[in-house]
């Protein structure tokens, strides 16, 4: 059995053995933070720094920040006052498990005071620290909104139609497809996708833009969702910073065929039923389908459109052919029986009168096909 003498100047030695000595202020330690103590290391070591005042400018219209030397659409004031806090904020390289907490509060409309909690772990211990600073608003136009103020243009999108006049529905076409691409583009970071004047005229109309990038894609939408060409035709009219500017000019030309109207291609009579990049119908003598690249209509001729048709009295079915009571002669005729065909014997059916002879047009419930 151990002497009692012996275990009262053991445990002392044991209790010294399991301590250090602080080599900066020479206080005992259990352990060493950066070969010192925890309360040397606390004040040499900083968890975050802050500036006292910040400033954020922000466009007085459109409330996009500038920021790195570029204007950035960041959402409403107060997430831009916390996003200008966050980029001026330096958290120790050494912090783990960061925990930020942001409290502003709007002195004025001008000034925002910002309390910032931020709690890490550091060498194994939880640190905690208050910062508190003013975002100081700045309001000023941006690039985007001076340019559009200013009656800025980069391209002008001329819409017209081949060979015929434009109409009024498809100008609000075109005009609703120019309102959502440049939408889209400036959702994505383009800035100058914005519409600076529509004017209106007898043969279409002509849309002023900021970005020839908005320009073109515009004209691509256009012709993928209602057909046509287009083309470019850039104008130097001036010069920065030693680069040529180019405003350009895109010649939209939309389908020179329409859905309804009845044209001759290649011998054939048939109803355009939808128009785009491709041309879908039907050929009017075999009810067969048809379909064809807009731009290889070369030498299609328009005889006439739905709304030419008149009225004949169905007078009989059989199978694939239709009998029908010519408008005209009143001698019964046979026609081929239309796709979608459902009309009864004694109906009163679309029918259309053309030199190549009469047709039965189809039931116009399947105008789109």
């Amino acid at each position: 059995m151990m002497d009692k003498r012996l275990i009262s100047i053991y445990l002392p030695f044991t209790h010294l053995m399991s301590l250090t000595l602080c080599p900066k202020c020479g206080a005992e330690t259990k352990r060493l933070y950066k070969n010192v103590c925890r309360k040397c290391f606390l004040e040499n070591f900083t968890l975050a720094v802050l500036p006292l005042v910040l400033h954020a400018r922000i466009c007085s219209r459109c409330n996009a920040r500038f920021d790195r030397n570029k204007w950035r659409d960041e959402g409403d004031l107060e997430d831009i006052v916390i996003r200008t806090v966050e980029d001026e904020l330096f958290v120790h390289e050494e912090a783990d498990d960061v925990d930020i907490v942001m409290e502003p509060r709007e002195l004025t409309p001008h000034l925002y005071k910002v309390k910032v909690e931020i709690d890490a772990m550091v060498e194994g211990e939880p640190l905690h620290q208050e910062l508190v600073t003013e975002v100081r608003i700045i309001r000023e136009a941006c690039d985007r909104c001076s340019r559009m103020s200013g009656g800025y243009f980069e391209a002008i999108l001329q819409i017209r139609a081949a060979n015929r006049m434009v109409t009024p529905e498809e100008i609000d076409a075109c005009k609703l497809i120019c309102a959502d691409m440049v939408e889209k583009l400036w959702k994505k970071g383009g800035r100058f996708a914005f519409i600076t004047d529509c004017i209106d005229s007898k043969d279409g109309a002509d849309i002023y833009l900021g970005s020839a990038n908005a320009g073109r894609q515009i004209c691509k939408a256009v012709v993928s969702e209602i057909g046509g060409t287009f083309s470019e035709s850039p104008t130097l009219y001036g010069h920065k910073d030693g680069k040529d500017l180019y405003r350009i000019t895109f010649s939209m030309r939309l389908p020179e065929f329409m859905p309804g109207d009845i044209i001759l291609y290649k011998g054939s009579v048939i109803e355009i039923r939808n128009s785009g990049k491709n041309s879908k119908g039907i050929y009017l003598a075999t009810g067969a389908r048809f379909l064809v690249e807009t731009e290889k209509l070369d030498g299609a001729i328009r005889i006439a459109n739905r709304d030419d048709a008149v009225g004949a009295v169905l007078v009989a079915v059989e199978g694939d052919d239709i009998m029908v009571l010519d408008p005209t002669t009143y001698q019964t005729i046979t026609l081929k029986k239309p796709m979608f065909f459902s009309s009864e014997a004694g109906d009163e059916i679309p029918v259309i009168s053309t030199e190549q002879g009469l047709f039965a047009l189809p039931e116009d419930s399947a105008h789109r096909l």
